[in-house]
């Protein structure tokens, strides 16, 4: 009698044990289904891409993604990368980010459109306004010299160049061409434009104006020297 049941006991957790193997594997399956099956897919490199290479289709390929949501910067299909110029050597199976490519909107990471140039620039009397600035903000540049020796020098100012974008802002002081310890503002501009920061850069004192970004207004850029400014003053008083 109690063999018998015996028996009976280990048949019913004989099936008790293959229902409960049934519905874990069933969940299992369903769970690992619902990870893979979302059909997102990620671009990655099918080989070593080294800076400078023009990407073409067969340096790519994709990879099922699991979430509906790819990495910053990712692709999901290789047209959208084809064309570009690699920025950052990019190794086998990596993904492919915008952060690493240059194309005609921007130079990779650093943001530099085609036909435009970073200027990095050494500012003076302006701590104000840095403490202001940030990347993407619009300002003017002025530049200011003294001419003459002596008690002759007379200082001269000129706003040379109005609206261009700030690209990056380098607070920490370093050493300028004219021997001082000055922040940095690294400036988007024209290739003439980025000729006339070099020069004023190198020889004389650049200062910042920070400037409403919907503000697209231009003036007059005339030299305004400190004698005329006092002789100003006394007329109008």
């Amino acid at each position: 009698m109690k063999k018998n049941n015996l028996v009976k006991l280990l048949g019913v957790a004989l099936v008790v044990a293959i229902v409960a193997t049934g519905i874990f594997y069933g969940l299992f399956v369903n769970k690992l289904s619902s990870s893979t099956g979302t059909g997102k897919t990620l671009v990655v490199a099918a080989k070593p891409l080294k800076p400078g290479t023009v990407v073409a289709a067969v340096d790519l390929k994709t990879i099922a993604w699991p979430t509906d949501q790819l990495p910053k910067g990712a692709y999901e299909t290789p047209d959208q990368v084809a064309g570009s110029t690699v920025f950052d050597p990019i190794d086998q199976d990596q993904p492919v980010l915008a952060t690493s490519l240059a194309s005609s909107q921007s130079g990779g990471g650093a943001g530099v459109p085609t036909g435009m140039r970073a200027v990095s620039i050494h500012v003076t009397d302006s701590t104000g306004v840095l403490a202001l600035l940030k990347s993407g903000q619009k300002v003017d540049v002025q530049v200011v010299v003294g001419r003459g020796t002596g008690k002759d020098i007379e200082t001269e100012v000129r706003t040379a160049l109005e609206g261009l974008s700030v690209l990056t802002v380098t607070p920490q002081a370093e050493q300028s061409s004219q021997g001082q310890s000055l922040p940095v503002v690294t400036l988007l501009a024209k290739p003439a434009d980025a000729d006339i920061l070099a020069l004023s850069d190198s020889g004389a004192r650049v200062r910042l104006t920070l400037r409403n970004p919907l503000d697209e207004a231009t003036r007059s850029r005339s030299i305004l020297t400190l004698g005329s400014v006092m002789r100003g003053g006394a007329e109008n008083r």
